[in-house]
């Protein structure tokens, strides 16, 4: 892929991540405009709405897989963890309007391609929190991956994140962590 077209298929990328977490029903139109693109653009790129909506989740998963190593390299292990759990957690704002049909548009594939990967990010924090005695041992990473795909099925409201932020700290609690302060 050319330059040009690889820089346009990352800003609708990002474009649409923000435009269905602030409105899921928003018109591809207003993407591709938004975006600084033709609708001809958006389309050669992705050629329908849940293409589109694959393409931000899988990009979205890219970059929760990407920074489990960064935050590590910068930050305590534990903390480590809680930021990139507050990441997670975003992500799930985003998919939340657009779950149903992203649902519907995911294939087998994309699941298989995405979820070793995000196992792997998450045993990555686990192992390095349990190096330095942070957490109890013996975490399985596909189970702390699966409670916080629960928080997904919150609804971003204000009362929502309060009850994510409880179930994050019932989390931590659970790994062994006797109080933890927000990042």
């Amino acid at each position: 892929m050319r330059a040009d077209a690889q820089a346009n298929r990352e800003r609708i990328l990002d474009i649409a991540r923000d435009a269905f977490a602030a409105d899921p029903a928003v018109s591809l139109n207003a993407i591709a405009k938004a975006a600084g693109v033709g609708a001809g653009t958006l389309y050669r790129h992705f050629p329908s709405r849940e293409a589109l909506l694959v393409g931000v989740y899988r990009k979205e998963i890219d970059a929760l897989v990407g920074l489990a190593p960064d935050l590590l390299a910068r930050h305590a292990p534990l903390h480590a963890l809680r930021l990139w759990c507050d990441r997670f957690v975003r992500f799930g704002e985003v998919k939340h309007g657009v779950a149903d049909t992203l649902s519907s548009a995911i294939s087998e594939d994309d699941l298989r391609e995405t979820y070793r990967p995000m196992v792997g990010a998450v045993r990555q924090l686990l192992e390095a929190c349990e190096e330095r005695g942070e957490i109890h041992s013996g975490v399985h990473p596909e189970d702390v991956l699966t409670l916080l795909a629960l928080l997904l099925r919150i609804s971003p409201t204000s009362d929502g994140k309060a009850q994510v932020r409880r179930i994050l700290a019932l989390l931590f609690r659970g790994l062994g962590v006797d109080s933890l302060s927000p990042p």
